[in-house]
């Protein structure tokens, strides 16, 4: 487990260790309402050199940024929804996938199915900055 502070102007110090030690996976980002989770999905697709603009996939449930990098979000419906739409297997493509308000029952079905996961916990500081403790199950 890792804890990085940062200023959201910071964020490419943690968006480059990501990068590098989680190239392909499941990434399950936690964090209250507001607290930066589209914006870290932002931050990868720009250093990953994808101009595509980043929305949250409240209400579509899955945004692709290039072949690779895949973004969700359950809120809205939860996981058993996710997983009655098939959308577990579009976990087994290669590369980033990114699913904004997973929990533990996600954490044990990926586990289970023995796909590599991180999850980034995210914690609002202040407006400027959060707190994102990293760890790879």
């Amino acid at each position: 487990m890792k804890k990085y502070t940062l200023k959201l102007n910071e964020l490419d110090t943690l968006v480059q260790d990501v990068i590098r030690e989680f190239p392909s996976g499941v990434v399950i980002l936690k964090g209250d309402l507001a607290s930066g989770k589209t914006t870290f999905v932002k931050a990868i697709v720009k250093e990953l050199g994808y101009e595509e603009d980043v929305t949250s996939p409240t209400f579509s449930l899955q945004q692709c940024y290039g072949d690779n990098i895949f973004h969700y979000d359950i809120y809205n419906h939860g996981i058993e929804h996710f997983i009655s739409l098939g959308m577990l297997e579009e976990l087994d493509k290669k590369g980033l996938h990114f699913i904004e308000w997973g929990d533990d029952k996600l954490e044990a079905i990926l586990k289970s199915a023995w796909i590599d996961t991180m999850t980034i916990n995210i914690e609002k500081i202040s407006d400027e900055a959060r707190e994102y403790t990293v760890c790879i199950l």
